[in-house]
């Protein structure tokens, strides 16, 4: 069984003269990235690799989010690494781009993190569920706010991943552990 959890960056700044792809975290992002890490550890939501989009705001949520997991870590197995890749074709990623990058990973990676964009996290949320939660399923295609994060369990390899074939395990967003959504 491997499991895919996909997070949207945290909330995000958007200064004068800034583009896109260098928007820092506003205060709010900087709340809740480690909110939702807790949540992660609170529930064995622990990656063995997580690949994170080239943008600053997700570099940045991912700053937040990975001392948090990798401290878990290393409470659980003596090793507090977390193998992380930037992977720039996450960035403004259409879902089919997103699929490809997904089906490159090693079949040794049994817990895979993607911290990237709407509306890709939430397009491939839906596009790969094939089953899950309806109640959860309707929630996130009405919104996948900024720091929300979508768990997706599936059998096979990563390069078999394929449309509806995976179950959304849950659909969790800041404001439902007591922060703020956008």
């Amino acid at each position: 069984m491997h499991r895919l959890i996909l997070m949207r960056h945290a909330k995000s700044d958007w200064p004068d003269g800034v583009a896109d792809h260098d928007r820092p975290l506003a205060a709010r992002g900087r709340k809740t990235a480690p909110l939702m890490a807790h949540y992660m550890v609170a529930e064995g939501l622990i990656p063995d690799l997580a690949l994170v989009s080239s943008a600053r705001r997700t570099q940045d949520t991912w700053a937040l989010v990975a001392p948090v997991l990798a401290k878990a870590r290393a409470n659980r197995s003596r090793r507090d690494d977390i193998a992380t890749e930037t992977e720039p074709r996450i960035y403004e990623a259409r879902v089919e781009i997103l699929l490809t990058v997904l089906r490159g990973v090693r079949d040794d990676v049994k817990t895979l993190l993607v911290v990237g964009h709407n509306p890709g996290m939430a397009e491939l949320t839906l596009l790969l569920s094939g089953a899950g939660d309806s109640h959860q399923l309707a929630e996130l295609q009405r919104k996948f706010p900024t720091a929300a994060l979508s768990v997706i369990g599936f059998t096979g390899r990563w390069s078999e991943l394929a449309p509806f074939k995976g179950r959304l395990d849950r659909f969790v967003t800041p404001k439902s552990l007591g922060g703020e959504d956008d």
